[in-house]
């Protein structure tokens, strides 16, 4: 019974994307770092349990996985957003990538990243960092020492842009793999994954070498899709033989062999909408802060998900302009709400979907991740508002309140795999 423990309050999380799930004043029972089950009252083979009890103004939700982050950017959030994605790229984020070639001022920023990301309660993530691998590695070492859970890609790019961010096919190759071989040295929390940046910043030969290596290695991979339509027209020019932009991955064993996040998937043509509904491997990565914010535009999130598709969220700092997935899971309500005002063939999405996009979808790439399921591990935020008269509210109207006015003040204690972090 050493291992076991028993954390009590109002439980809420999603099973399925279509209702919460909700214990009210109940008992969650956690066993070494896997969920035995939520109870009412206690089993009486539980009566000499720990209980850590949380109080009855006090929710237990999941905590937050985020699919898409640049963490190089962090500094970068809220400059230059007056401007589209790639004159965006060219004038600010390159500039500020070329830092970290610097492995002093990584660690001085990555500490602050990685700090934010623990205070907003994302305990997981998926982030690309930079083509510096002393650099990455100073980024592993911050979510070590903040026992997070990551996987942390080293970008790949070897054209079209600046030359202190450029490296050839080998050396880009044999640095990826050398990353590979440095964050397997980790530990089980922080893994490695393939990162070309997008298509137009790799060679079809540099695509390819990258996509036999998640092959060969059995690593998942991470980069973007159709993000801004400028984008596209670019990648129809650079790879002329390609059916779509979608293709241009898939010809090149980047989507679906392993798992695949494609961030931003905005702009798919109805065959690539039908190439992802058939690939349970593939993950396309909704950013709505960051695509207003570059006026790339919204992704038809409803219209995805009504197809089978496995649809995430991310924050994509620094186009998105904070780290909170609170906010990224209202954002992507609210942005859907405007295209179903121009369309009303699309419905809105709900808020039990979003939740569980930013949780159980996400957490998925993960493994058992996500949601208060048995055998599920035990990632937990504990949220309690400061405002004594909300103690009226139901615990459904208290994570509403959270989402949409909350702060991270309100996080009051974080669960990764059963244990407090």
């Amino acid at each position: 019974m050493a291992k076991l423990k028993a954390i009590k309050g109002h439980i809420i999380y999603t099973k399925v994307k279509d209702c919460f799930e909700i214990h009210e004043n109940s008992y969650i029972v956690i066993d070494d770092k896997k969920i035995v089950g939520i109870y009412n009252e206690l089993p009486d083979i539980y009566k000499d349990v720990a209980i850590i009890d949380y109080g009855y103004n006090s929710i237990i939700i999941p905590s937050f996985i985020d699919l898409h982050i640049h963490a190089p950017q962090y500094l970068q959030m809220g400059i230059g957003l007056d401007l589209e994605l790639i004159e965006w790229l060219d004038q600010y984020t390159f500039k500020y990538e070329a830092l970290f070639s610097d492995v002093n001022y990584a660690k001085k920023l990555y500490p602050r990243f990685v700090d934010a990301l623990y205070r907003e309660g994302t305990l997981r993530s998926c982030i690309f960092a930079t083509i510096h691998n002393e650099s990455n590695n100073v980024l592993i070492d911050e979510l070590k020492k903040k026992k997070l859970s990551a996987y942390v890609g080293k970008v790949n790019m070897n054209q079209n842009a600046p030359d202190d961010l450029l490296q050839s096919t080998e050396c880009s190759i044999e640095e990826t793999k050398r990353f590979i071989e440095d964050s397997n040295n980790t530990g089980d929390s922080i893994k490695p994954i393939i990162t070309p940046r997008f298509a137009p910043c790799c060679t079809s030969e540099l695509l390819e070498e990258l996509g036999e290596l998640s092959i060969e290695k059995q690593l998942p991979v991470q980069t973007h899709l159709s993000e801004n339509k400028k984008e596209v027209e670019w990648v129809k020019s650079l790879f002329p033989n390609n059916k779509n932009y979608s293709d241009v991955y898939k010809r090149h064993q980047l989507y679906g062999n392993q798992k695949t996040i494609l961030a931003h998937s905005i702009y798919l043509t109805n065959e690539e909408v039908e190439m992802a509904s058939k690939e349970k491997n593939v993950y396309l990565v909704h950013c709505p802060s960051s695509n207003s914010n570059l006026s790339s535009g919204i992704m038809p999130v409803t219209y995805y998900l009504d197809k089978g598709i496995n649809v995430g969220l991310g924050t994509d700092v620094g186009a998105g302009n904070k780290l909170s997935m609170a906010d990224v899971i209202t954002n992507a309500i609210q942005y859907s709400k405007i295209r179903h005002v121009y369309n009303e063939e699309e419905r809105v999405l709900s808020l039990s979907e979003s939740f569980f996009l930013a949780t159980k979808m996400n957490g998925s790439f993960f493994g058992k991740v996500g949601s208060f399921e048995k055998d599920y591990y035990f990632d937990a935020l504990i949220i309690r508002d400061p405002d004594p008269l909300t103690s009226c509210l139901s615990p459904l109207e208290r994570l509403q309140r959270f989402l949409y006015c909350g702060s991270s003040n309100s996080i009051v204690e974080r669960y990764l795999e059963g244990e407090i972090i």
